[in-house]
């Protein structure tokens, strides 16, 4: 499908050279077939108008019309009364047999895909208010490079909104906007690897490929440490060389479990005796439904945590915004990584979010969405009992995923086939794991972008499968 391109007359870059002593007819013509037959110009595509085109290359218009009119009879070119130059069907690179384009893959009945949140239920009208309110009250300053940490009024709000919803010890000079969780960790572990620390450790299960990477990007090599019922095994991180550590204290990722008391106390002590930091990823704090609030690890020890945050749960992943709580010490150097790596994160989006957040606007939507996901999460359940009652199912108390613990022999990657062959997309603890095991087979089942109906729909297509038959 050629460019439509509305409004003005079209821009065409074309080159004539005036000392070459060819004349400038020939020229233009020459440039202009180059342009069809090398597809820089498709079919159907617009040209400049005459005047235009003239104008732009200092020539006059008859030239330029008798160049239209010459290429038109060589059929590179139509015109219609009325209507713009195009080119010509049939013009430009000759048409070569076309491979057939790759089968559509059938539409799936459930894709129980984890970490995505309700698209559906995007607060569009709010955001668009949001942006509107944001556009029509900020100053033109605003519209500069500004401050690398972000917007001035974003950083006061969200400071508000920590302090109030996650118990954060937020101040606003210590907040560093950025483009979502992953800039995030890299520029924590690059102002780090400035530090001198050179080894990181994770949760086991986690995130490997994504911890791993970063910390490569930043110099740095990333070692697991093992989860269980109560979070990470702050006895086993002491044990290692590692003088940071990554870890989801609030929702465990994915095993759904929140750090137990004892061993947050424990994790601030190793991290105060051994000179060593915490890197907080709070995501999924929002949503909790069947215990209290748990606040963010960062509210005990500021000087010792950084905290990431997003809203790529509570909002879209889209939206590209995310924040980071620095400690004192680290502030510069995280603000001098964050300016010599984008400058800043886009101003109007974060004037739109702290327009949303003062609102009430956003803890509207939260609100609305706890219910959604807790509707279902109860079908999930209700699904699972009722065809695959031998299916335990934990991580349900906070987020928008479950782990189902298989009992019996499976393969976890057969499971996963077998399941797609009856359009259910199912995804396994495998990945999430350092060594990559897939035993004991483990499914993270998401549910914040499926719905009630396709949870239940997707659950008795493969409830046979989750059985061991």
């Amino acid at each position: 499908m050629p460019l439509e391109w509305s409004g003005l007359s079209p821009e065409l870059l074309l080159v004539i050279d005036r000392d070459s002593g060819e004349p400038l007819r020939p020229q233009l013509e020459l440039r202009l077939r180059d342009a069809i037959r090398t597809g820089r110009l498709q079919i159907g595509e617009r040209l400049p108008s005459s005047r235009e085109l003239a104008r732009v290359l200092g020539v006059s218009r008859g030239l330029v019309q008798e160049c239209y009119a010459q290429l038109q009879a060589e059929g590179y070119l139509v015109t219609r009364v009325g209507s713009a130059t195009r080119v010509a069907a049939g013009a430009g690179v000759p048409s070569t047999p076309a491979s057939p384009p790759p089968a559509s893959p059938s539409p799936l009945v459930a894709d129980f895909r984890y970490g995505v949140p309700d698209l559906s239920s995007f607060p569009l009208a709010d955001w668009l208010w949001a942006t509107r309110e944001a556009a029509r009250t900020m100053p033109t300053a605003a519209l500069d490079y500004g401050d690398p940490r972000g917007s001035a009024a974003l950083r006061e709000v969200m400071a508000g909104y920590l302090r109030r919803v996650r118990a954060a010890a937020a101040d606003p000079e210590r907040i560093v906007i950025c483009s979502g969780y992953a800039q995030g960790l890299g520029l924590a572990l690059s102002a780090l690897a400035r530090t001198g620390i050179r080894t990181v450790a994770y949760e086991d299960p986690g995130s490997p490929a994504a911890i791993s990477s970063a910390a490569a990007s930043a110099g740095m090599s990333a070692i697991p440490v093992p989860v269980d019922e109560r979070g990470i095994d702050v006895q086993a991180l002491a044990r290692t060389d590692a003088r940071a550590v990554v870890l989801t204290p609030a929702h465990q990722w994915p095993t759904g479990v929140a750090l137990a008391p004892e061993r947050r106390l424990a994790l601030i002590e190793w991290a105060r005796k051994r000179d060593t930091v915490v890197i907080e990823d709070d995501y999924d704090a929002e949503f909790r439904y069947d215990r209290e609030p748990v606040g963010a690890l960062q509210g005990l020890a500021a000087d010792r945590v950084i905290s990431i945050g997003t809203v790529s749960k509570s909002l879209a992943p889209a939206l590209r915004i995310g924040w980071i709580l620095c400690p004192p010490a680290l502030t510069e150097l995280i603000v001098e990584h964050k300016q010599l790596n984008d400058r800043g994160s886009p101003t109007l989006d974060q004037l739109a979010l702290a327009r949303l957040i003062e609102s009430g606007r956003f803890d509207r939507h939260l609100r609305r969405m706890r219910t959604t996901y807790a509707a279902r999460r109860t079908a999930l359940l209700a699904a699972l009992a009722e065809h695959a009652p031998d299916v335990a199912v934990t991580g349900l108390a906070a987020g928008f995923h479950a782990v189902a613990h298989l009992d019996g022999p499976a393969d976890e990657q057969e499971l996963i086939s077998a399941a797609r062959a009856r359009s259910v997309g199912l995804y396994g603890m495998g990945t999430c794991r350092s060594s990559r095991a897939t035993e004991p087979v483990q499914l993270i089942l998401g549910f914040g972008n499926v719905g009630e109906r396709a949870v239940t729909a997707g659950i008795t297509a493969v409830g046979g499968l989750l059985r061991g038959r």
